[in-house]
């Protein structure tokens, strides 16, 4: 049975994480792509800390204190340029498929959403500026729960808003470790593996590893 129903992570799925900083490179400096991984790599380990202490900090601040260890940790960059990098982040670029992707299984009749770990302030905003408002039916926030993904509560926002069991819910992510928690849950995963990374979890596996969303139509 095919789902009609298609629950999205966002920042690497359908957002490129690394356009804020690509978007200003020059100004950075001549090691910004350092700076670019490294900042979202402390981005997602400061959620898996703060979910297993127990202290919540919500996904922007943790943003913003990420982007400060990677200045501090590339010192040789332009630290000044902080507020632009976070202003650019509020507005990343979708990848190039997403907008087709989403109107193509919105127009076959599937309901789509969002799950994810960011804010609903920082959600909404990237969602305005990739010009995808109107395409989902739920734009769901671990925001409101206090809980990071991969949390079974987490997973749990989307079953919840749409009254139904795991296994109804295709949901896709770039990240393996969210594909991980997502197929702990019960949903049928898929990962976008668009960097061609070597597969983990293997105890956890994906139903299905695309190259990108668009071929995500042909499955």
């Amino acid at each position: 049975m095919q789902p009609s129903i298609f629950v999205f992570d966002a920042y690497g799925t359908l957002f490129d994480v690394h356009a804020a900083v690509r978007r200003h490179a020059e100004a950075v400096g001549p090691d910004w792509e350092k700076l670019s991984h490294h900042w979202r790599a402390k981005q997602l380990e400061y959620s898996w800390v703060r979910s297993l202490m127990g202290r919540y900090v919500d996904f922007w601040t943790l943003t913003e204190t990420a982007l400060d260890h990677a200045f501090q940790s590339y010192p040789s960059l332009d630290s000044s340029m902080k507020p632009t990098l976070l202003a650019a982040y509020r507005s990343l670029d979708c990848y190039p498929e997403v907008p087709e992707t989403l109107s193509r299984l919105r127009a076959a009749g599937c309901q789509l959403a969002i799950l994810s770990n960011g804010t609903r302030d920082m959600l909404d905003a990237a969602i305005a500026a990739a010009g995808l408002t109107g395409l989902f039916d739920a734009v769901l926030s671990v925001d409101d729960i206090r809980l990071y993904k991969t949390d079974e509560r987490a997973y749990e926002l989307a079953t919840t808003y749409f009254r139904v069991y795991p296994e109804a819910i295709s949901f896709q992510s770039s990240n393996r470790w969210d594909i991980a928690g997502a197929t702990a849950y019960g949903f049928r995963t898929v990962w976008i593996n668009r960097a061609g990374q070597a597969d983990e979890y293997h105890d956890l596996p994906a139903a299905a590893v695309l190259p990108d969303l668009k071929a995500l139509l042909r499955v």
